[in-house]
C-alpha cells in the first residue's frame, strides 16, 4: 500500500488521494444541463458514477443521484419522506448519468416529484418521491429490540475482508473501498453462509448490522444524510433472504444470479449517517425467482428514523 493509498481498514485517507466518502460525495454533487426540461435547466441534471461490480452501476448511488436531483427542485424547508423507485436496467459506470424531473404537485404542505434516471436514451431508474415540510403531530414508534450487542462489540466487516489475498474477490474490493462501515451482529455474508448452515440447523431470515459512514462528515443539511441512507440501505436490503437461503455473497454472481428489482423507503425523523445506526432486517418472503427484504433504522438512542423495503431477483433453484 502506497503512501497516496487510503487504508481500507481506516476511516481516515492517508495522503491526498480522496477517501471512498469524498468519491461518493463527489458523485453525489451533480450539475446542470443547459436547455432541458420545461421549466430550465435545473429540471435536468447529470452525474458520474463510482466503481461497480461488473461495470455497473450500483444501484443505491443511482437512487442517491435521484433523491438529490428531485430535491433540488422542492421548495426550501420541504424534505423527503417517502419514495418509490424502480430498477429497469443496469447502468455503466462509464456513462454520465441524466436526472431528469417532473414536478408532479407543490401543495401547501408537500411537493411531490417523478425522477427519472437516463442513460443512452433509456431510463435506468424511475422513482416517485414525496416531500413534506416540518410538522408537529402526534407521535409513536415501535422501539428497538432488547439487548443487541454495542457496536464496539461487534467485529467489522473490514476486519473480516482484510483476510482475503489482495484481487481475489472483485465484489470484496467493493465492500473494502466503501463509504460505510458495516458490523453485522453474529457475523456477516460476505465469505460465509449463516453460522446456523454449518451448525446443521435452518438459518434465520433476518439479521442485525450497525452501520455508519467511515468517518464524520461536515455536511449538516438533511437532504445529504437521507440520500445517503438510501445509499447504505440498497447494500444489505437482501441479505436476510440469502441468509434464510444459506448463501453467502461468494455464491451470488455465479450460482445466483441476483439484482435490485424495486426499493420503497420512508423517512420519519431526521438522521445522522456518521452516527451509528442499527438495521433491524427480516424477509417475510421469497418465490418465483425473487424475494422481500425489510429494515427497520434505528439510532444508537432507539430513535426509528426510517423503514425500508425492498425486491430483488434472486434465482435460487426450487
Amino acid at each position: 500500500m502506497d503512501a497516496t493509498t487510503p487504508d481500507p481498514t481506516s476511516g481516515t485517507p492517508s495522503g491526498s488521494q480522496p477517501d471512498a466518502l469524498d468519491r461518493l460525495l463527489q458523485v453525489l454533487d451533480l450539475r446542470h444541463l443547459e436547455g432541458w426540461g420545461p421549466r430550465g435547466e435545473e429540471d435536468v441534471l447529470r452525474g458520474d458514477s463510482m466503481p461497480g461490480p461488473a461495470n455497473r452501476a450500483y444501484g443505491g448511488q443511482v437512487l442517491a443521484q435521484a433523491i438529490l436531483a428531485a430535491d433540488r427542485t422542492v421548495p426550501d424547508g420541504r424534505l423527503i419522506h417517502s419514495l418509490h423507485g424502480y430498477f429497469l436496467r443496469e447502468g455503466r459506470v462509464e456513462e454520465p448519468i441524466d436526472f431528469a424531473v417532473e414536478r408532479l404537485r407543490d401543495g401547501r404542505s408537500f411537493s411531490a416529484r417523478r425522477t427519472h434516471a437516463i442513460q443512452f436514451g433509456k431510463p435506468i431508474l424511475s422513482m416517485i418521491a414525496s416531500f413534506q415540510e416540518d410538522q408537529p403531530g402526534y407521535e409513536h414508534m415501535m422501539p428497538m429490540p432488547d439487548g443487541v450487542p454495542a457496536p464496539d462489540e461487534v467485529g467489522s466487516a473490514f476486519d473480516e475482508l482484510a483476510t482475503l489475498p489482495p484481487g481475489a474477490d472483485v465484489r470484496a474490493q467493493f465492500w473494502t473501498d466503501s463509504a460505510f462501515e458495516l458490523r453485522h451482529v453474529g457475523g456477516s455474508l460476505y465469505l460465509h453462509p449463516d453460522t446456523a448452515v454449518a451448525g446443521g440447523g435452518t438459518p434465520p431470515a433476518t439479521q442485525l448490522v450497525w452501520m455508519r459512514t467511515r468517518r464524520p462528515l461536515e455536511i449538516k443539511e438533511q437532504a445529504m444524510h437521507r440520500a445517503l441512507l438510501a445509499f447504505a440501505c440498497d447494500q444489505l436490503m437482501l441479505e436476510p433472504a440469502m441468509r434464510a437461503a444459506g448463501k453467502s455473497w461468494q455464491d451470488v454472481g455465479a450460482s445466483v444470479p441476483m439484482a435490485s428489482l424495486d426499493h420503497g423507503m420512508w423517512w420519519h425523523r431526521d438522521v445522522r449517517v456518521d452516527e451509528w445506526m442499527l438495521f433491524v432486517q427480516t424477509s417475510p418472503t421469497a418465490q418465483g425467482g425473487r424475494a422481500l427484504g425489510t429494515a427497520k433504522v434505528y439510532t444508537q438512542d432507539g430513535a426509528l428514523v426510517a423503514s425500508a423495503g425492498q425486491e430483488g431477483m434472486i434465482r435460487l433453484p426450487a
